[in-house]
């Protein structure tokens, strides 16, 4: 579940939906900025000319006694809290309905009503001297307050149900757009395991890029098909066309080899044709098979395969030859190793080659263990010897076709028993890796865990 989560989390529309919500966000924070300093500057402008109003209506009194007669008529009539009347007359006495005040601590206003409370807040002020005394108009600034809080309740009502639908919107398209891209995505896993006929199909309400896109793998997927089938009846004539020639030198070096009248050297020539025409048919065979695996559609034929009971196979297929030459065949099989999906006689091939090239290239004697286990889930089978191991610059060359290493060219074999391993891997979507065994060679392959488990069990 996290682990869709996060994919979702990472996915493109909810990537652009929340590119977009930031856009917006940074758009509407700079919109809604400019109108506030607009507007509070404007809300200033108009406060400070009602000030210049105020103050010119009370010059229009004759006198210093009319002024403060004025004054206190209207201190009156007016809550000191939006705006504030102060006259000090030239007889030194305050009239209106607060004072202005001076302390360490800058300007104050105090009302002169023992009823009234202390007054707070912030106000403009415009003072002028008039007949002697100092008159004093302050306008509150609660309007321009209370102007930030109405702006910071369009921001949040505005913004914020936006950023929550745009992000809904996002992850619902995420989640739309993720079930096609799984879709796309389980027909190239099945054109990869060898399943040509998969194809991804009309889908109606995807969209046209979408469709295209599908429209263009089911094109690729139709034409690999037709190309790996004509590579398949190449490859049958191939074989048929040559499997008669071939028999039949085999007869004539049969009958050549009956002969009597042969002297021994060239009874040995008639054996080392015999034995070079068994390897053009071990390396005709082996590269027929490869090139059966890769053209064909093996993956759409898996099976849930149980590795552990393949590994007692072929240990117990093998423990003969291995009693030959004295080599210890051994199998450790871990418990609760999954089991995976794949061609019961393909791994069992994969296995033999292993083995086979094991047996191949270590000294009699020695020892070849299997090793099953499971990894985070994963089944994890190695095949470790005591031989002579492949430098860490050839591990990747090994694997091609035919190559060898230079100490290799005097052993028997074809060069192909590590590369049909390579592609039977591959095939089943398993991780292959050459690794030093100190001294030898370890094969270790992951695969892919299948739902289903299997038991313990040890041969060798």
């Amino acid at each position: 579940m996290s682990t869709r989560l996060s994919s979702l989390l990472r996915s493109m529309p909810l990537k652009l939906a929340l590119g977009l919500v930031i856009l917006f966000s940074m758009v509407s924070l700079i919109s809604l900025a400019a109108s506030y300093v607009v507007t509070q500057r404007s809300l200033e402008q108009g406060i400070r000319d009602n000030l210049t109003q105020d103050i010119a209506g009370f010059r229009a009194a004759p006198n210093a006694g009319a002024v403060a007669a004025l004054v206190e008529a209207v201190a009156r009539e007016t809550d000191p809290e939006r705006m504030v009347l102060s006259y000090l007359a030239p007889n030194r006495r305050q009239y209106g309905n607060a004072a202005i005040a001076r302390d360490d601590e800058g300007y104050h206003i105090v009302s002169l009503s023992q009823d009234s409370p202390d007054l707070k807040g912030q106000y403009l002020a415009l003072t002028t001297s008039l007949y002697g005394g100092q008159l004093t108009v302050a306008r509150s600034r609660a309007e321009i307050d209370a102007l930030r809080r109405v702006f910071v309740n369009i921001l949040g009502l505005s913004l914020v149900p936006t950023i929550l639908i745009a992000l809904s919107g996002g992850l619902y398209l995420a989640r739309r757009s993720a079930r096609h891209v799984a879709r796309i995505g389980q027909t190239l896993d099945r054109l990869t395991r060898g399943d040509l006929r998969a194809r991804v199909g009309p889908v109606p309400e995807w969209s046209d890029d979408l469709a295209e896109i599908g429209a263009k793998i089911d094109q690729m997927a139709h034409a690999q098909e037709g190309s790996v089938e004509a590579i398949r009846q190449v490859s049958s004539d191939i074989a048929h066309d040559l499997k008669t020639p071939i028999q039949r030198v085999a007869v004539h070096l049969e009958d050549l080899s009956q002969r009597t009248g042969l002297d021994d050297p060239s009874r040995d020539l008639v054996d080392l044709a015999k034995q070079e025409l068994d390897g053009v048919v071990s390396v005709f065979g082996s590269l027929l098979q490869i090139a059966q695996i890769e053209s064909g559609t093996p993956g759409s034929r898996f099976q849930p395969v149980d590795l552990g009971e393949l590994v007692a196979t072929c240990v117990e297929l093998y423990e003969p030859a291995a009693a030959e030459t004295g080599h210890a065949l051994t199998a450790r099989i871990a418990p609760d190793v999954p089991r995976v999906a794949g061609d019961r006689n393909l791994l069992l091939q994969l296995m033999a080659n292993l083995v086979e090239n094991a047996m191949r290239h270590t000294p009699d004697g020695t020892a070849i263990a299997f090793s099953l286990t499971a990894r985070e889930g994963k089944a994890v089978l190695s095949v470790a010897d005591r031989g002579p191991g492949i430098p860490a610059d050839e591990t990747e060359n090994v694997l091609q076709r035919l190559y060898r290493l230079d100490r290799s060219r005097m052993t028997p074999g074809s060069g192909l028993g590590l590369s049909l391993v390579s592609v039977v891997a591959r095939l089943h979507g398993a991780d292959l890796v050459l690794q030093d065994n100190h001294p030898g060679l370890r094969v270790s392959l992951t695969f892919g865990a299948l739902a289903g488990r299997h038991g313990t069990a040890d041969a060798g």
